[in-house]
């Protein structure tokens, strides 16, 4: 059975972890442990948020369930330090847990190339010159983001109350004729029971943050479960 630890920014949806253990089955253990910051949307906190020291913790918190990987659940704590930053970040977090490690921009990245997507839409929840690190990231891994949105929303915990019909009239919306598929980028938005039907709206494949989370660190230790509930990524095993 294997276990993957996450490290989640303060409060605001990380129940997501266990539901998508509940749909995996009984050979997936998907504990979370929290680290503290801030969670505001802004370059400097951020940054903050995702210094080694912090993760170090989180990887202490995380050594008691005996994970076999170890993945930092936020994407804006990671792709705020572009892509050779945020490589450092992950091998540092490695170091610390004496685990393999990854972070939620980096499975954006894995996930888009698992599924051959090039060019993508983002629909961000973050403020436009937050949203735009991600975009560069997502190019220093070779995927074109021919449109990207921002809801501008400051806080995680403001996104973390957004209603499920928001979420998928947010994502539809900012969906893009030349997109490939749609990315919704933020660990803080509630998106496992909706992704589904967001692909069914669009006609493709649709990658949120805690999918792609969940997905990277089962990847990191080989394993590559499938369900029918968690969009083409997990439907096809993204491999």
């Amino acid at each position: 059975m294997p276990t993957i630890g996450f490290i989640y920014p303060d409060h605001a949806v990380e129940d997501e972890y266990p539901f998508a253990a509940r749909l995996l089955g009984a050979d997936v253990r998907l504990p979370v442990e929290h680290i503290y910051g801030t969670d505001l949307h802004a370059v400097p906190e951020l940054l903050d948020l995702g210094s080694p020291e912090r993760l170090a913790e989180g990887a202490r918190l995380l050594a008691k369930h005996e994970p076999d990987a170890v993945v930092w659940a936020c994407t804006s704590g990671s792709f705020v330090y572009r892509w050779d930053g945020a490589a450092d970040q992950v091998a540092k977090l490695a170091a610390a847990a004496g685990k393999p490690a990854s972070s939620t921009s980096f499975a954006f990245a894995n996930a888009a190339l698992a599924l051959g997507l090039r060019r993508v839409s983002v629909a961000a929840s973050y403020p436009a010159g937050v949203a735009e690190y991600f975009v560069e990231f997502l190019g220093a891994g070779g995927v074109e983001v021919v449109s990207m949105a921002s809801a501008d929303i400051d806080t995680a915990a403001e996104v973390g109350r957004l209603s499920p019909e928001a979420v998928i009239e947010f994502a539809v919306a900012h969906d893009h004729p030349g997109a490939d598929a749609v990315l919704v980028p933020d660990t803080a938005m509630r998106t496992l029971d909706v992704v589904d039907e967001i692909e069914k709206r669009l006609g493709k494949p649709v990658l949120t943050a805690n999918q792609v989370t969940v997905w990277e660190g089962l990847r990191l230790v080989g394993a590559h479960p499938r369900t029918d509930a968690l969009g083409t990524l997990f439907r096809t095993g993204g491999a």
